[in-house]
C-alpha cells in the first residue's frame, strides 16, 4: 500500500454539478467553487490561494470540442490555453489583440499568445492532452465557431480554462485543467450534449490523478 503523503491539493470548477461526483466520494477534498467565467476565476481564486497554500491545483469541467477526434463523453487535459476572445470581430474575421499589436505574445506569462502547461507529467495521466482555448461568448453562429477553429486550431473550449492557466503559472504552482467533453462547440440543443458521461469520466481522471498525487 501507498502512504498516504501531506500534499496540499485544492479542486477547483465553476459549478458545483461539474465536480459533485469526485466531492461524493472524496469529502475531505480542499476545494473552490469559483462561478463561470474568467473573470471570477481568476478572482476567487487568487482571493483564496492568498490566505492557503497549495501543492498542486486540479480543475475539473465541462467543455465543447471542435473535432471530430474527441467523442461526446471523453476527458481531457490541456496542456495550453487561451483568451481566445480577447479579440476584434471584424469581416467576419477574428482579430486578436496581438493582431492589432496592443499586447506583446511573449509577454510572461505568454508564449506566442498561449497560456503553457510545463508540468504535465506522464506519470500522472494517459488521458490525451490537447489545447484549448477559453471564451466569454457561446454561439451557435457557425461562421464564428469556423474562424474561431481556423484561427487557434484548438480541440475544445471552456470559460474558465485560460484563468486557472494564468493564475497558476504566474503564481508558480503546478496544476492539471481536466475537461470532459459535454457537447460539439456551436452545437446549443442541450437534448445533442452529454452531460452525464461528460462529468462521470472527468470525475473519475479527477479522482485517479488526485489519489496519484497523494500516495506518490
Amino acid at each position: 500500500m501507498h502512504e498516504i503523503c501531506n500534499m496540499s491539493i485544492l479542486i477547483v470548477a465553476a459549478t458545483k454539478l461539474e465536480v459533485q461526483p469526485f466531492l461524493y466520494l472524496n469529502p475531505d477534498a480542499e476545494y473552490l467553487i469559483t462561478g463561470v467565467g474568467a473573470a471570477t476565476t481568476v478572482f476567487q481564486l487568487m482571493n483564496h490561494i492568498q490566505n492557503n497554500k497549495y501543492d498542486f491545483i486540479l480543475q475539473v469541467g465541462l467543455a465543447g470540442t471542435y473535432t471530430n477526434e474527441l467523442i461526446l463523453g471523453e476527458s481531457v487535459i490541456v496542456e495550453k490555453d487561451c483568451f481566445a476572445d480577447l479579440a476584434v470581430w471584424e469581416n467576419k474575421k477574428i482579430i486578436s489583440v496581438y493582431d492589432l499589436g496592443l499586447n506583446n505574445p511573449n509577454e510572461a506569462p505568454f508564449e506566442n499568445g498561449w497560456l503553457v502547461n510545463h508540468h504535465i507529467s506522464v506519470n500522472l495521466t494517459q488521458a490525451k492532452i490537447v489545447k484549448g482555448v477559453t471564451v466569454n461568448l457561446l454561439t451557435d453562429d457557425l461562421k464564428y465557431v469556423n474562424e474561431m477553429k481556423l484561427k487557434f486550431d484548438a480541440a475544445i473550449e471552456s470559460m474558465e480554462g485560460a484563468a486557472l492557466h494564468y493564475v497558476c503559472i504566474q503564481k508558480k504552482i503546478p496544476f492539471l485543467q481536466i475537461r470532459g467533453i459535454s457537447n460539439k462547440v456551436g452545437e446549443r440543443d442541450k437534448l445533442k450534449w452529454n452531460f452525464k458521461e461528460a462529468i462521470q469520466s472527468s470525475n473519475q481522471l479527477l479522482s485517479e490523478i488526485y489519489i496519484l498525487l497523494k500516495t506518490n
